[in-house]
């Protein structure tokens, strides 16, 4: 009797032991079923992630913060999941993301889909966080004090063979709800539940975190705060400032994301030429190596002007005047934050922000006070610039996120 009721306590021990420390041992991908599969790389130990927080912080941005120490190390998983193109006619296609898990020894925790920000490689993403130092922030400064992260790495980017779908709405819902989907299977088949789930963007990931939200609430999945930095809420406001009111401040790589912007779109929205019609001849296949991962953004800046009117055609600027055609109007309906959201969100910006001027950045806010959502525009100080919002952004989104902990 007793060496049953041994046997017994043993088989319910294991059954809530989380069932990830195979996977320590091979590199090998673990397939969950024909869509999902997933693949141990790499642990964070504490001193790493410390050194992320301090030492690494000096080499991203000038902008000082103070950051909670490290609690948990982190275990990192490559997942490869299967999605859609919703403006390609559902085009079926392959993609990756990261889940990092602390190891608490619970297995139950909060969760936080992090949306990363504009690169110009296709290797600088979440599942490549040595080459990602925004992701390596996240990691430490969020998931390391006991929150499960997960993040896309989105069309075009990490695995993915299709071109870059960049701020294009609808891809960046799909490919972050497949990706959230997609982690609560890996989560499952390693033994952990998520609990409260949360979301976080940076720049173009902010943008994709809202459309993102959108779509969670449309399908009834609760998410209990946002965290926004330095968000383009408004393509159609962003880009007519930039041409016909450029600033002193402006990001001098601002021509690279128009560059970006306006090749993603011709592909994505079906318009051919249309990367022809905006960029000006003599800059016109440069702007397409950049988009297709041929060359550097250093090669890039040797050749384009600094700022958006002298890189464009004259003629685009009546394009985008008007919002019921062409360009205009593909730009007028990317915006993220005409809806009445229930979900509260708080939106970073930065006083001296060179990419998203503080009214774009703070146009949820009035929007949604308007028509009774719950958004809040917290300022990351006078000195705050593009890199210094989101560093400012990671650390306050720490002691609003644990304060909503149920």
């Amino acid at each position: 009797m007793k060496i049953t009721l041994l046997l017994l306590t043993l088989i319910i021990i294991m059954i809530n032991i989380p069932n990830d420390s195979y996977s320590q041992n091979s590199n090998d991908f673990i397939s969950i079923n024909s869509d999902v599969k997933y693949q141990y790389f790499a642990t964070y130990d504490t001193e790493r992630l410390n050194k992320i927080m301090n030492d690494e912080l000096a080499t991203f941005c000038e902008f000082k913060q103070s950051f909670t120490q490290a609690k948990y190390p982190l275990k990192l998983y490559k997942v490869i999941y299967k999605s859609v193109i919703p403006e390609l006619n559902n085009k079926p296609t392959e993609c990756s993301g990261l889940i990092a898990i602390p190891e608490t020894g619970k297995t139950s925790m909060p969760m936080i889909s992090y949306q990363h920000g504009t690169v110009f490689t296709n290797y600088e993403v979440p599942t490549n966080p040595e080459s990602s130092y925004e992701t390596r922030l996240e990691l430490a400064g969020l998931a390391s004090q006991g929150y499960i992260l997960i993040a896309a790495d989105y069309f075009g980017k990490g695995i993915s063979k299709e071109p870059e779908a960049y701020l294009v709405k609808e891809s960046a819902k799909q490919v972050c709800y497949d990706m959230y989907i997609a982690s609560l299977e890996v989560l499952k088949h390693l033994g952990y539940t998520p609990t409260q789930f949360f979301l976080s963007g940076w720049s173009q990931g902010s943008f994709n975190t809202l459309a993102f939200l959108n779509k969670l609430e449309s399908l009834g999945v609760d998410v209990t705060a946002v965290s926004i930095a330095s968000t383009p809420s408004d393509l159609f406001a962003i880009v007519n400032r930039w041409v016909f009111e450029p600033k002193p401040i402006d990001a001098i790589y601002l021509p690279g994301l128009l560059a970006l912007k306006a090749n993603s779109f011709e592909i994505y929205y079906n318009e051919p030429g249309l990367s022809k019609m905006i960029i000006k001849p003599e800059y016109w296949q440069i702007s397409n190596d950049l988009f297709t991962n041929k060359i550097t953004w250093e090669e890039f800046d040797k050749v384009v002007p600094e700022k958006i009117p002298d890189y464009i055609n004259p003629e685009f600027k009546k394009l985008i005047s008007n919002q019921l055609l062409g360009y205009g109007k593909i730009l007028s309906d990317a915006e993220v934050y005409r809806w009445r959201s229930k979900t509260p969100v708080n939106t970073y910006f930065g006083e001296i922000d060179e990419v998203i001027p503080e009214y774009i950045a703070r146009l949820p806010e009035g929007y949604q006070d308007l028509i009774g959502g719950n958004v809040t525009a917290v300022s990351a100080g006078p000195k705050a610039d593009h890199r210094g919002t989101f560093v400012f952004s990671v650390n306050h989104q720490l002691n609003w996120f644990n304060s909503l902990l149920k």
